[in-house]
This record gives structure tokens, C-alpha cells and sequence, in this order.
């Protein structure tokens, strides 16, 4: 069987792990959790110039990076959230906690990303936030969405789960919001089982915030850099660190990214090379990646004719031992989104494309020959 997913493995995992049981330091923020730290400070700010630099906390997955994210916002009860309606559940949980309304706003066809054009017209008087989600690991339209919300005065969270490494006109999403949120899960590009990291981009004193949350309420963080002599609780909080195992599964990979990304994108490129003809002959659509953005080969997906052709489609390919798979189940009529949300507008696109979407193996290891396997299946069943 052709798995969908395999989480990544590059070599030194074991042996990191096995360093850091010899630390006597398994807890969180130990030697593998600063190294990953370090590493994403790194890549984040080598390219933003003169913004205010972006700090990293990894956490214990990316659901409790968007809860983080909700806190720093100050989502209080009775606040309004917008977002995309197509995303997965933690996206809009975060801020339900937080006692928010959640208003969901339809998604663009091409990206499957919110609607930018669709945002303003959702905004009252009770919105405090906006949390885009940039699927597939590619950019929302951030430009104007920014413009939006810096006039309305409202926060901006990306929920970026899926796009480490990818780009928005130059710029690293997670870090063009006021906060950014990764995933780690065993299905992303760069995993530690579980795991996330929540990006602060507004300066030192939400960072110190952060770091307090992050520490069940204290700031343990300061006393360890020696800037108090002692610690204490200081405001609400809860235990969003990971165990430095876990980040020594992270190090192992961040220190092959490079090829990570390389065989990801070789792979997406040439599932998009075998499928252009059926694209062209209007059997099928392919992922778009607009200009300005530049992705990270997070998934591929084909969007089908209509409902009924994708269910005979992943049964055909399960016959072929392939699995294929669809995506979410739109949130706003989920019985909690119906619950805890409202859908602002018409849904003309979410649900209708929701049913279509489709995804095929992508991971890194995929073999040549499995994947060539995958693209003759795909044929053979459009055939």
C-alpha cells in the first residue's frame, strides 16, 4: 500500500533523542529546543530587514500555538473572529475558548485560501481578529488583507500549519501578522510527532507575554536567563512546552531542510508535469500558486468534477493500493460551527469545492517508483 502520508525520518533522530536523555534535561528548552529556536530566528529575519524581528516558542502542538496566538490577542467573550471556513477545527477552537464568535467567510477557488474580498463586508463592531490559513503552504493575498485589518484595528494571526518555509512576496509566512503558528504534526513537511511553535512579530514585551503563557503562567524564562532570582506566577498560563526530545526529532530534521524541501518539490513537480494534459482537456484542475507566492510542496491536490466522480476516484485508487484522500469538512456546518459561528455572506465556494478536493501521496521518501505508480493510477482512471 502506497501510504498517504510517512512521516519524515532523515537519520539522527535516535541519536539526538538518546543526547538528550544523557542531558538530564528532557523537559522543555532544553539544548534541542534552543538549537530549533535558533534556527528559525535565523531563517525568519534573514530576510525581513528593518521589521521588528520575529521570536520563536516552540509549543506542544500547532493547536496550542493558535491558542497562545488567541491570548496575545485578548480574545475576550463575546468577541467576533474571522476566518475561513475550510480549515481544521483547532483553527477556529483557539478562539471559542477565548468565548469568541467565530464568522466564517468563503475561500478564493484557486488557493482554497480566504476570500480577501470577502472580509471587510464580515467585519462589526465585536471583531477583534482576523486568523487567515494558508493552505497547501501557499500565501493568502496578505497585502491587502493587512491593509484591512491595520484600518479596521484589528489583530491578524496566520495560521500557518502548513507553511513552513513558504513565502509571500519575499516575506516568510508567520511572520507578516501580528503572530504566526506552525505545526510539527508527523503529516508536515517537518515533524516532531507533535509539536508547533507560535511567531511573535510585535516586539519584546509580547514576546516576554508569550513566554509567560508559555510557562504555566510564570516567568521561569527570566529566571533562567538569570534576569530575576527567583520565579513566580505572574499572570494566566498553562504548560505549552514540549519535551526536548521532541525538538531533538525536530534538530534532526531542520539540519536536512534543504533536502526535505528538495524532494517534497520534486515530487509536486512532477505530479504537476503528468497532469497538465488532463487539466488541459478540462478533466481536472491543479493546485494554482499565484504570483508573489512561493510554496513549500506541502501537499498536492486535483479538484474533480463533482462529488461523485472523487468517491469513485479514492476507490479506485484504494483498489490500486493507493491511498488518496479528501480534506475538511467545512467548519460552519460542523453541529460546533453551527454552535460557536456564523457563515457571513454566501457559501458559493467552500462546500462546492470542499466535496471536489482530493489528495495524493506526498511526502518525503517517496520513492520514483511509488510515485510514477500514483501518476499511472491517476491516468488510468481519467483514461
Amino acid at each position: 500500500m502506497i501510504h498517504f502520508n510517512v512521516p519524515p525520518v532523515t537519520g539522527n533522530e535516535t541519536k539526538y533523542i538518546q543526547k538528550a536523555i544523557e542531558n538530564h534535561k528532557i523537559c522543555g528548552d532544553g539544548e534541542f529546543t534552543k538549537k530549533c529556536h535558533a534556527w528559525f530566528e535565523h531563517k525568519l529575519n534573514s530576510v525581513r530587514g528593518g521589521l521588528t524581528p520575529s521570536k520563536v516558542l516552540l509549543t506542544t502542538s500547532g493547536t496550542t500555538a493558535l491558542e497562545m496566538a488567541a491570548l496575545l490577542c485578548d480574545i475576550k467573550p463575546g468577541d467576533e473572529v474571522i476566518m475561513p471556513s475550510f480549515t481544521f477545527c483547532s483553527t477556529a477552537d483557539a478562539f471559542v475558548q477565548r468565548g469568541a464568535k467565530i464568522v466564517f467567510v468563503d475561500v478564493r477557488p484557486d488557493t482554497m485560501n480566504i476570500d480577501e474580498k470577502k472580509i471587510e463586508r464580515a467585519i462589526t463592531g465585536k471583531t477583534k481578529a482576523i486568523c487567515v490559513v494558508h493552505y497547501a503552504g501557499v500565501a493568502c493575498e496578505m497585502d491587502t488583507i493587512m491593509d484591512i485589518a491595520r484600518r479596521h484595528n484589528l489583530k491578524v494571526v496566520e495560521d500557518a500549519a502548513q507553511a513552513v518555509c513558504s513565502f509571500y512576496k519575499g516575506k516568510p509566512l508567520g511572520t507578516i501578522g501580528d503572530y504566526g503558528c506552525f505545526s510539527f504534526h508527523e503529516t508536515k513537511n517537518f515533524s516532531m510527532g507533535e509539536g508547533g511553535a507560535v511567531i511573535i512579530n510585535t516586539g519584546n514585551a509580547d514576546f516576554e507575554k508569550a513566554e509567560i503563557i508559555r510557562e504555566k503562567g510564570t516567568d521561569r524564562s527570566r529566571f533562567l536567563r538569570g534576569q530575576v532570582d527567583k520565579y513566580t506566577w505572574r499572570d494566566y498560563g498553562s504548560s505549552y512546552l514540549p519535551s526536548d526530545m521532541n525538538a531533538a526529532y525536530l534538530w534532526a530534521q531542520l539540519e536536512k531542510a534543504d533536502d526535505i524541501q528538495n524532494s517534497r518539490m520534486n515530487v509536486w513537480n512532477k505530479y504537476k508535469e503528468a497532469f497538465e494534459a488532463l487539466e488541459k482537456d478540462g478533466k481536472i484542475r491543479l493546485p494554482v500558486i499565484p504570483e508573489g507566492c512561493t510554496h513549500n510542496a506541502h501537499m498536492f491536490y486535483l479538484i474533480t468534477k463533482n462529488l461523485e466522480e472523487r468517491t469513485k476516484f479514492i476507490s479506485f485508487m484504494k483498489e490500486n493500493d493507493i491511498l488518496a484522500v479528501f480534506h475538511y469538512i467545512p467548519l460552519h456546518s460542523a453541529p460546533a460551527g453551527l454552535k460557536f459561528g456564523r457563515f457571513d455572506g454566501e457559501d458559493e465556494i467552500t462546500t462546492a469545492y470542499s466535496e471536489r478536493l482530493v489528495r495524493l501521496p506526498l511526502y518525503y521518501g517517496l520513492t520514483d517508483e511509488d510515485q510514477q505508480k500514483v501518476i499511472d493510477a491517476v491516468l488510468e482512471f481519467y483514461k
